[in-house]
């Protein structure tokens, strides 16, 4: 598993979610950037992972989990979004929710990698 590549790709996902959600809002609302913001940062701790894969993977991982712990609570609006239900910014809701369901698959790929690198360290 590369990680850097991992965390690039990943990236280039939430800066594409923050354009897609801001143009679905009309270009109206700065915050539907914020999945966008993510990705840049987290593009700057995939370069640092190139000089240091140790801190770079766990900065990485950090990152995630803030815009999981962020844009968790969408999570809850899920199914009344999925059943057409009234919601007061449908928009925002599934685009946190996406941030959030990203956010734990690339968290959970950061521990899988972290506990592969463990184990390679114990057996060499």
């Amino acid at each position: 598993m590369n990680m850097p590549r991992i965390i690039f790709l990943f990236s280039v996902i939430f800066i594409l979610l923050g354009i897609v959600a801001y143009v679905a809002t009309g270009s109206q609302h700065p915050t539907a950037l914020i999945p966008a913001a993510l990705g840049i940062l987290l593009a700057g701790a995939g370069a640092f992972s190139l000089k240091s894969l140790k801190h770079g993977g766990h900065a990485a991982a950090t990152l995630g989990l803030l815009g999981f712990f962020g844009t968790a609570k969408s999570l809850l609006k899920l199914p009344a979004l999925l059943a057409g239900g009234p919601l007061e910014r449908p928009t925002a809701t599934a685009t946190q929710a996406i941030m959030a369901l990203l956010c734990l698959m690339f968290v959970a790929l950061c521990v899988k990698s972290f506990i592969d690198a463990r184990k390679a360290r114990t057996q060499s």
